[in-house]
């Protein structure tokens, strides 16, 4: 007997609704589900138990979005998502509500990855009085998370000639759209990472914010935005042409001394592996922090071996011993000092260590993003004057930088994956992102479809004693040196409960 064969439309309040070949509609209790079933699988019925057809969800992908969209017109029922929301001050909520019917200038989109930023701690924990929150949060509260990647589901009339259903997107958060400074995970009340499906509004499309992701890895494209940060801070350094010459060339001194202070975390993992594989690259590189630890696993994943078959001198020092860490770091140089530096950690004694160690044209880039408004440190006014030290601070990528960071994961030239330490479910990203600060480790990378505790990846395997998937999970990582993978990904996505 020939089996039947279903697609999940969606799965709401204990009941999964599906629909067959001949799209006749379907609802089951979500017990009748295989435990890793989720919306958009395909299933097969033998008139006992349903079971997931992989291949040919697989093969379905692209035509699962036009279907989808299909159905949504067909039954024209309320579209619901579950998100994490702020409300205010520390008040974070993961919720399902309805989004709005869909304009014809927007694009419906199903999120499959997101990661989480300092960025959004902050946000979570300022509210309203962040820059980039609204002030009446509390009456309507935007989704929380920008560093996210997810498929297209269904296209506006608009946009029908540019984006398609079925494929994978990214978006750069940063659109300065008529110069405000609104952003998806920030601002808006249906767009944002930590969220099952998003109403993507008509400025993200206009400003080319939206892009096309062609890798096979969600998580890839979750971590283009922070990646394109990074990259961004590179080419916003600058140097004189020449002494006396009004002219400046933008990004970091070819050839020169660069500096990464505080760097040992997920976002300077992600700097020394770009500034080592980039085109304009330093000949120097010296990474300091203060836990050891951290600085032991940077330089197993971005090796002095490697910075030198690209023509680069990496070094890791740890700090912490040095009443005064400029002087090891100066030692380095022959006192000649840095053309670059980057600090990574919003520290006034960062701050003023790099501002000490900057060499005559040096740049000072302020990576690290504080919380407290008044933060300041001494700056040298006197090198300034006579030696151009200068001051830069950037707080984001542009589209550019973005689409840099998706070319060079693509082609193999940077693996942003080492910044992952930890993975959870979307029931998992509020406390995450809440209590982010106390979590001493790298990338949080949060898959919106699933239910999962955040697990550090060293844990797998001890938590696989008791959760086979985590056994599974523990096998992948270790045959890949401990680090987050597709492979990893692929069978977690097909395996876990969903939310």
């Amino acid at each position: 007997m020939r089996p039947a064969f279903y697609t999940i439309d969606r799965i709401e309040e204990g009941v999964a609704v599906l629909f067959d070949e001949n799209e006749t509609k379907k609802e089951i209790k979500t017990e009748e589900l295989p435990k890793s079933a989720k919306e958009g699988d395909i299933l097969s019925f033998d008139g006992k138990t349903y079971a997931i057809e992989k291949e040919k969800t697989d093969l379905a992908k692209v035509d699962l979005g036009e279907r989808l969209s299909n159905l949504f017109k067909k039954e024209k029922k309320p579209m619901k998502t579950k998100a994490v929301r702020i409300y205010g001050e520390n008040d974070l909520r993961l919720e399902e509500f309805e989004l709005p019917e869909m304009k014809e200038d927007e694009i419906l989109g199903h999120i499959i990855s997101n990661t989480i930023c300092m960025s959004s701690h902050k946000a979570a924990i300022q509210g309203g009085k962040h820059k980039r929150v609204p002030d009446d949060v509390a009456q309507n509260p935007v989704i929380i998370g920008h560093e996210f990647c997810g498929e297209i589901v269904k296209v506006g009339k608009k946009w029908e000639g540019k984006y398609k259903a079925g494929s994978k997107f990214s978006v750069q958060p940063a659109m300065n759209y008529k110069g405000s400074l609104a952003a998806p995970g920030y601002s808006y009340r249906y767009i944002g990472g930590n969220a099952t499906y998003v109403i993507i509004p008509q400025e993200v499309m206009e400003t080319n914010c939206l892009l096309e992701y062609s890798g096979d890895a969600f998580y890839f494209g979750s971590l283009a935005e922070p990646m394109s940060c990074i990259v961004g801070a590179c080419h916003a350094n600058y140097h004189h042409a020449a002494p006396g010459v009004y002219v400046h060339n933008m990004g970091i001194a070819e050839g020169g001394n660069c500096a990464y202070l505080g760097a040992a975390g997920p976002m300077g993992l992600g700097a020394i592996d770009y500034a080592v594989h980039c085109e304009r690259k330093p000949g120097k590189i010296a990474v300091i922090d203060i836990d050891q630890s951290r600085l032991d696993r940077a330089a197993s994943i971005v090796t002095v071996e490697e910075a030198k078959k690209n023509g680069v001198e990496l070094v890791y020092l740890n700090t912490s011993g040095y009443e005064k860490p400029e002087e090891p770091l100066l030692a380095l140089t022959g006192n000649k000092g840095y053309d670059d530096v980057f600090v990574y950690y919003p520290s006034k004694q960062l701050v003023e260590t790099g501002d000490k160690i900057l060499a005559r044209d040096g740049c000072l880039n302020f990576f690290a993003g504080p919380t407290d408004p008044n933060f300041s440190a001494e700056f040298n006014f006197y090198n300034v004057h006579y030696a151009s030290t200068h001051i830069v601070g950037t707080s984001g990528g542009n589209t550019d930088d973005m689409v840099e960071s998706l070319e060079m994961m693509g082609s193999g030239k940077i693996d942003p994956s080492m910044m992952i330490t930890h993975v959870g479910g979307l029931d998992a990203a509020a406390g995450t992102i809440l209590n982010l600060p106390n979590i001493r480790a790298g990338k949080m990378l949060i898959y919106t479809n699933i239910k999962m505790p955040l697990c550090a990846i060293t844990d797998f395997e001890k938590l696989g004693k008791t959760d086979p998937v985590f056994a599974e999970l523990g096998k992948i990582t270790k045959a890949n040196n401990g680090i987050w993978c597709h492979e990893a990904e692929k069978y977690l996505l097909e395996n876990a409960e969903a939310i």
